[in-house]
């Protein structure tokens, strides 16, 4: 059971990563439909499938701003996602002599002695898990066909490491750990007590964060819903407010003539 927990959780981190390589931002704000047709879901002993995949993609769908339409119909652009690898490979290295039966079964073979085997001689040892995931996803319009963007090939690997010395061990460190652990437990590093400052980074799928709590969303929503009157009573008043100010803007140009005739009937007057 460890080895198939630390298998899927590097299966399952090596998947974020590759998610979180994607920029979807050219579809913020758009209808947009996620076409699984050629991302079948294999069932197996690991959990970590192609259903994982598009659970990741459509959490990055959303945080990036798409409007994700359950209807192929109703969306604009239609994004289709393919998966390249999504597998792990393990590597043990030894640092001494290995174990070996190949000695003693010569050795019985020539003596007629019953065969034995030599055991490992080791001053270290380690055992190395890799996972590597690929996502591709391309997109098109839906009405026209058209291609409007392609991701390129999202790559990203997850590892985790046991390390043995003189037999003390295992020293457990990779990408999927915190810091570092000694067989099973936590181990503190000398002078790495001080929190340690990292550059600015976005958003992943992978973080912990909340956009808004519900209680909070709901209530905006039913604001939304309770603040705008009817039509007919905020726009009425506003358009009969325009009219008087309009009129007595317009007055003192309709005076300005009268104000002027009494100067051409002045030449009358020395007549």
């Amino acid at each position: 059971m460890q080895k198939n927990g630390t298998e899927q959780l590097l299966l399952s981190d090596s998947v974020d990563r590759a998610v979180d390589q994607l920029d979807l931002s050219p579809f913020a704000g758009r209808k947009v439909y996620l076409d699984i047709e050629y991302m079948k879901p294999v069932k197996g002993n690991m959990f970590i499938n192609a259903e994982y995949i598009n659970s990741a993609l459509r959490q990055k769908m959303t945080t990036s701003g798409c409007l994700i339409q359950t209807d192929k119909a109703q969306a604009d652009y239609i994004l289709e996602p393919r998966v390249g690898a999504l597998a792990s490979d393990t590597m043990e290295v030894t640092y001494g002599v290995p174990s070996s039966g190949g000695v003693g079964q010569a050795a019985s073979a020539l003596a007629g002695a019953p065969g034995f085997s030599l055991p490992e001689i080791s001053f270290g040892k380690r055992n190395s898990n890799m996972a590597v995931s690929k996502v591709v996803i391309y997109g098109y319009h839906r009405e026209t066909g058209m291609p409007v963007w392609q991701s390129g090939n999202a790559v990203a690997k997850s590892d985790s490491q046991d390390s043995w010395f003189m037999g003390v061990g295992p020293l457990t460190r990779g990408s999927i750990h915190d810091g570092y652990r000694f067989a099973g437990g936590r181990l503190p590093v000398p002078f790495s007590s001080r929190k340690n400052i990292r550059e600015p980074r976005s958003l992943t799928v992978a973080d912990s964060h909340q956009f808004v709590h519900p209680a909070v969303l709901e209530k905006q929503l039913a604001d939304a819903k309770e603040s705008p009157p009817p039509a007919g009573t905020s726009v009425q008043p506003a358009s009969h407010e325009n009219p008087p100010a309009a009129a007595a803007t317009a007055a003192p140009a309709t005076v300005a003539p009268a104000t002027a005739a009494p100067a051409t009937a002045a030449p009358a007057t020395p007549q």
